[in-house]
């Protein structure tokens, strides 16, 4: 046991007695980081509100055995919008849900950390219809899922002698008119998804809201999901009725 720095996000919270909260944190040396916050919930809490989920921190901890021990916590970055806003507030939360999913405790975790806190800088400071998808399909790359756009996953067959017109995680990515299964997939989709895997990110960003952002949005989630093998629960919330 032992004092350490890191810095870290939020992910979540929840409540631990009467005054106190654990926090579970993604760090760039420690991974996923489970600790107390003593106190926190006590109106004159020095550090509670600076341990809010999304909150982006500097921190000192104590190691334990099983949870460690938040002794101190100062704000990186203050996030001015995200808070403001419930919408982006939700789109916050579910990258930091599908964070939590693929980061392991004791692990060092410094480019999905690094991932997240730019996706949050850019939800903060110009959000988009594509930030949270453009966070699973960067999160399925990085975990040694990225998929195939440039010819069916299936068969190898590629353009122009073959349409990609179908898309499945599970198969490898897009897939051709004869192997198709899994999620349709339309041509300006198709596009958008290899402009942000493909070094395109902020072209796609900038992209307004429409059914074809929309597409994208949902074959990142059902992608993400089949990968994982878990519900998003945060991420179906923001899905349309």
């Amino acid at each position: 046991m032992s004092l350490y720095r890191d810095r870290g996000v939020v992910l979540r919270s929840y409540k631990l007695g009467e005054a106190d909260r654990i926090v579970v944190l993604l760090t760039p040396e420690h991974g996923k980081v489970r600790a107390v916050a003593k106190g926190v919930r006590r109106p004159k809490s020095k550090i509670g509100g600076r341990l809010e989920p999304l909150s982006h921190v500097e921190l000192l901890l104590w190691g334990g055995k099983e949870l460690d021990i938040v002794r101190q916590a100062e704000l990186a970055e203050p996030w001015h919008f995200l808070r403001r806003d419930l919408v982006h507030l939700s789109r916050g939360m579910a990258m930091a849900e599908a964070a939590e999913q693929v980061a392991q405790e004791g692990e060092p975790a410094e480019a999905l950390y690094v991932m997240l806190v730019k996706a949050l800088r850019t939800l903060d400071e110009r959000p988009g219809p594509l930030v949270v998808a453009s966070f699973y399909w960067k999160l399925l790359a990085l975990d040694g899922a990225g998929p195939v756009l440039g010819s069916c996953a299936n068969c190898g067959a590629s353009p122009p002698a073959v349409s990609l017109v179908a898309f499945d995680i599970a198969q490898g990515g897009a897939l051709c008119r004869a192997c198709r299964r899994g999620e349709p997939l339309s041509p300006a989709a198709h596009e958008l998804v290899s402009w942000i895997l493909g070094g395109s990110l902020a072209r796609a960003l900038e992209v307004p809201a429409s059914s074809t952002t929309a597409e994208v949005a949902h074959l990142a989630t059902v992608s993400l999901e089949a990968h994982l093998e878990k519900h998003l629960r945060t991420a179906r919330a923001l899905e349309p009725a």
